[in-house]
């Protein structure tokens, strides 16, 4: 997506006191004249910034901000490695709230919807994002956070909770709590906002059915503000992002080199407003393209597609590189094979082992369905596959993100 003359005005008023500012660009730039960046072309000949350069700068290495303009920190939900850190200045903080807003009224909420908040609070971004959008639309906003299914369901029932704000995960195990308690005529939801982990869409539209809502696809990582900057609409054809606040690059994962407009790569954003700890030309690891074109839902803001994987979540298995978005892809086309499904990587006796657990949906004869997993395997990976079938709840939800692919060769 070509930069517009809005967005490269705001980052050359960013480059003048960046290296001023902030002891970690100083570093970074050390050799770079940031007046020299007039035109798109000059900006992609800067470095990119890496995960590992936020880790290398905890706690608080990112700050570009004096001390007294810092009203909160937030930290990656990641459990290894060292966290990032990102603080926000009380600009940023409503910076946030203003996009989150405009994602909810992207997928049509008013302020007379009650707003059910389940992702975590605290140091994660996730569940004060969700609020703070809320209340700006003027929502009433239900904050349970994470767990107790029984209260969360109890709540929902009593408030008339319209929207469902979830990981995807978490929006399944209460469909499945609310089908299998048979509450389903107590439960006034309308919409579900879905975001932090990537779905296939055998999972997503048996959420779409059990919970009887309309679904959206909600962006955001937490050293970019966090969950927010984009979404999916009503025509359900990639997410708007704001582009106001934000410049979106595609690149090859592997070369770094810019692409061509609807190719997929590795999405790289660079922050237009950020205080506390602007981002630029940031690598998140999330696969994607941009998508041409205006949206037939009349919204002017550009598109990338839905999150295809990341470039951290392939493994290679017998010399086969194998993303957990071919497994989704592939059970789509299944009969009788469920959303939920766990992958289990082992080396024995020389050898590689791929065992692919997958739950069966009711009414179906399990032996038939390994033999059409196994030879659909075999046909879109390329390699041999264990396949186990089991029955519907037997592998683990979570509240939170489901891990899907374990690999024990290490």
């Amino acid at each position: 997506m070509k930069m517009n003359e809005y967005q490269l005005k705001l980052i050359q008023e960013q480059f003048k006191t960046l290296k001023d500012k902030s002891d970690f660009y100083s570093r970074k730039f050390e050799n770079i004249d940031l007046e020299k960046i007039q035109t798109e072309e000059d900006f992609t000949k800067l470095p990119f910034t890496w995960k590992g350069d936020l880790r290398d700068a905890y706690p608080l290495g990112l700050q570009a901000v004096p001390e007294e303009e810092v009203v909160r920190i937030h930290s990656s939900s990641g459990t290894t490695g060292t966290p990032v850190i990102i603080p926000y200045t009380r600009k940023d903080v409503e910076d946030w709230a203003v996009m989150f807003e405009r994602c909810y009224r992207t997928a049509g909420l008013t302020d007379l919807d009650r707003v059910h908040v389940t992702p975590g609070y605290g140091l994660w971004t996730a569940g004060i994002g969700f609020q703070a959008g809320a209340e700006r639309l003027g929502a009433m906003v239900v904050p349970m956070g994470p767990g107790n299914t029984n209260k969360q369901l109890q709540m929902m029932m009593d408030m008339k909770s319209t929207v469902l704000c979830a990981t995807s995960s978490y929006a399944l195990l209460l469909a499945e709590e609310i089908a299998k308690r048979g509450i389903g005529d107590k439960i006034a939801l309308k919409k579900g906002v879905i975001g932090s982990e990537r779905w296939g869409e055998k999972m997503r539209k048996r959420i779409a059915s059990e919970l009887g809502v309309q679904l959206y696809d909600i962006y955001g990582l937490t050293e970019i503000y966090g969950p927010g900057i984009g979404i999916s609409c009503d025509e359900d054809c990639g997410m708007h992002y704001w582009d106001d606040y934000l410049y979106f690059e595609i690149v090859d994962p592997k070369t770094g080199e810019i692409l061509p407009e609807g190719e997929i790569g590795e999405l790289v954003i660079t922050t237009l407003k950020k205080q506390g700890a602007p981002l630029i030309r940031y690598r998140t690891h999330d696969l994607t393209r941009f998508l041409p074109g205006e949206c037939k839902c009349g919204c002017k803001y550009p598109r990338i597609d839905t999150i295809l994987g990341r470039t951290d979540d392939m493994v290679k298995v017998k010399g086969v590189n194998i993303f957990p978005s071919q497994i989704d892809e592939l059970l789509t086309k299944i009969e009788g094979a469920s959303s939920e499904y766990q992958v289990m990587i082992d080396h024995m006796e020389g050898k590689d082992l791929l065992t692919l657990f997958v739950e069966q949906e009711d009414g179906y004869n399990s032996a038939a369905l390994e033999e059409n997993l196994k030879e659909a395997f075999k046909n879109a990976i390329g390699i041999a596959a264990i396949i186990k079938v089991v029955g519907m709840g037997d592998l683990p939800r979570s509240e939170k993100k489901t891990a899907r692919i374990f690999d024990n060769r290490y």
